[in-house]
C-alpha cells in the first residue's frame, strides 16, 4: 500500500472534529441550507470600503449612468462570483483546497499567503475603519474601542462558520434596515434620488463600471471558503449573485447618497448628521463585523494550508497582529494591500479554467497535484503584475485574461512534454 501524499487532505488533525472542514471537502452531513449561506454571503459584501466606492460614482456619475453601472458592473461581478461559488459548492472544497488542485500542493501556497495577507491586513483596516470614528463620537481613546472591536471579532471568527451564520443573522438585518431607512431618509431631505444624483463629474460609464468590478473581485476570490456549505451548487450561485448584486448596490447606494447628503462616503457620518448616534455605531460595527468575520476565516484557512496547523490557532495568531497593527495598517498599509490584491483575481479565474479542463479531479476522492503547476504561478504573478499597474476593475479583467493565457500555455506545454503512458495513467488518477 502507497504511502499517502503529504497534503492537506491527508495530513493528521489534532482539531478533530472540525465543524469547519479546513483539510478535507465538506461532507453532505455538514451542508447548510440556503439562508444560512446566503446571509454569511450578504455580510460578506455588507462593507464599509464599497461605501466609497459608491460616493465616487455618485459623484461622478449621473442617476441613469449610476443604475447602469451598478447593475453592469455587478453582473459581471456575479458572472465570476457564482463561477467560484458553484465550485465550491459542487466540489465540497476551500480556496485553498481548490488551490491545490489549479496550482499543485506546493504551487498553493502562494495563492494562500496572497489571500491570507491581504485579508489579515483588511481585517485590521476594517477594525481601525470602526474604531476610529466611534472613539471620537464617544470621547474615547481609539486604542481602547480597537482592543475590544478587534477582540470581539477575532473570537467570532475563531468559533468558526456557526459564529459567521450569527453574526450574519443579526448584523445583515439591521444593515439592510436601518441603512435604507436612512439613505431614503436623507434621499428626500436632499430632494431625492434624481436631485441628489442628478449631476456628474464626467465620470466616464466604463470607469464606473470597473470601479464597480474592482470594489469586490479580490475578496469574492474567496467566496469558495463560504459556499462549500451550501447544499447544492444551485443555492450556492443563487446566494452569491444575490448577495453581489442586492450587497454591493446597498453599500453603493449608501455611499452616493451620503456623499452627497454630509460630503462624506459612510453611511456613519449620514446616520450621525440625522442625529441617530447609536443607530450609526451599530451600523458601523455590524458592517465592518460581518466583512472582518469572513476576512479572518479566510487568513487562517490559507495559514492552515502553508503550515499544516489547525485552523483556529492560527486564527488567533491573524486576529491578534491584525488588532494590535489595525490603526497602522490604516494609516499606511492600505497601498501595499491594494497592491496584492491584485493578484487574487487572477487566482480566481485559473481555479475556473482548470475546474472546467479537469472535472474530474474536483469529485470526491480525487487528489490534489503534487508539486508546482507553472502556468498556473507564471500566470497569478504575471497577471498581478499588470492588475496592479492598470486602472482598477479594468486592470482586474486583463490580469484574469493575462492568467489564463499563461495557465493555459503551461498546460500545452506541459502536456506536449508528457509522455502518452504518463497521459493515460494521469486520467485515471482523476
Amino acid at each position: 500500500m502507497s504511502t499517502p501524499v503529504n497534503t492537506l487532505d491527508t495530513e493528521p488533525r489534532d482539531d478533530a472534529p472540525d465543524e469547519d472542514y479546513a483539510f478535507e471537502a465538506v461532507p453532505r452531513s455538514g451542508r447548510r441550507g440556503f439562508w444560512a449561506v446566503g446571509f454569511v454571503m450578504l455580510g460578506f459584501t455588507f462593507f464599509s470600503a464599497s461605501m466609497s466606492v459608491g460616493a465616487k460614482l455618485g459623484n461622478g456619475l449621473d442617476l441613469r449612468g449610476f443604475v447602469l453601472a451598478t447593475t453592469i458592473g455587478g453582473a459581471l461581478l456575479a458572472v465570476y462570483t457564482g463561477a467560484l461559488a458553484y465550485i465550491g459548492a459542487k466540489s465540497g472544497l476551500s480556496m485553498d483546497l481548490i488551490a491545490q488542485r489549479a496550482f499543485g500542493v506546493r504551487g498553493s501556497y502562494l495563492p494562500s499567503a496572497l489571500i491570507s495577507l491581504t485579508q489579515m491586513g483588511w481585517f485590521g483596516v476594517g477594525v481601525a475603519m470602526f474604531a476610529l470614528p466611534t472613539a471620537e463620537l464617544l470621547g474615547v481613546p481609539a486604542w481602547l474601542v480597537v482592543l475590544v472591536a478587534g477582540g470581539l471579532m477575532t473570537a467570532s471568527a475563531y468559533f468558526g462558520i456557526r459564529a459567521i451564520e450569527i453574526v450574519s443573522f443579526v448584523s445583515v438585518p439591521l444593515i439592510a434596515l436601518l441603512g435604507t431607512w436612512s439613505m431614503i431618509s436623507a434621499a428626500e431631505q436632499g430632494g431625492g434620488l434624481s436631485q441628489v444624483l442628478g449631476t456628474s463629474d464626467g465620470m466616464p460609464l466604463l470607469t464606473g463600471i470597473g470601479l464597480v468590478i474592482g470594489s469586490f473581485v479580490s475578496g469574492g476570490t474567496a467566496t469558495p471558503n463560504f459556499t462549500r456549505f451550501a447544499a447544492t451548487p444551485r443555492s450556492a450561485v443563487l446566494t452569491t449573485v444575490i448577495a453581489f448584486f442586492v450587497g454591493n448596490t446597498l453599500m453603493f447606494g449608501f455611499g452616493a447618497v451620503g456623499g452627497a447628503f454630509t460630503g462624506r462616503d459612510d453611511i456613519f457620518y449620514v446616520m450621525i448628521a440625522q442625529g441617530l448616534a447609536v443607530p450609526a455605531i451599530v451600523v458601523l460595527g455590524a458592517n465592518i463585523w460581518t466583512t472582518n468575520n469572513n476576512a479572518l476565516y479566510t487568513s487562517g484557512l490559507g495559514f492552515s494550508n502553508i503550515t499544516k496547523a489547525p485552523r483556529r490557532p492560527l486564527v488567533l495568531v491573524a486576529g491578534v497582529l491584525g488588532t494590535v497593527g489595525a490603526i497602522w495598517l490604516y494609516d499606511n498599509f492600505v497601498g501595499w494591500l491594494t497592491f496584492l490584491s491584485a493578484a487574487l483575481p487572477p487566482v480566481g479565474a485559473v481555479f475556473i479554467a482548470d475546474f472546467l479542463r479537469r472535472p474530474a479531479s474536483y469529485e470526491q476522492g480525487a487528489r490534489p497535484r503534487e508539486g508546482i503547476v507553472v502556468g498556473a504561478v507564471v500566470g497569478i504573478v504575471a497577471g498581478g503584475l499588470v492588475g496592479s499597474f492598470l486602472p482598477v476593475g479594468v486592470g482586474s479583467l486583463v490580469a484574469m485574461l493575462i492568467a489564463l493565457v499563461c495557465y493555459l500555455a503551461g498546460e500545452r506545454v506541459r502536456h506536449a512534454a508528457t509522455p502518452v503512458s504518463a497521459h493515460a495513467g494521469e486520467e485515471v488518477g482523476r
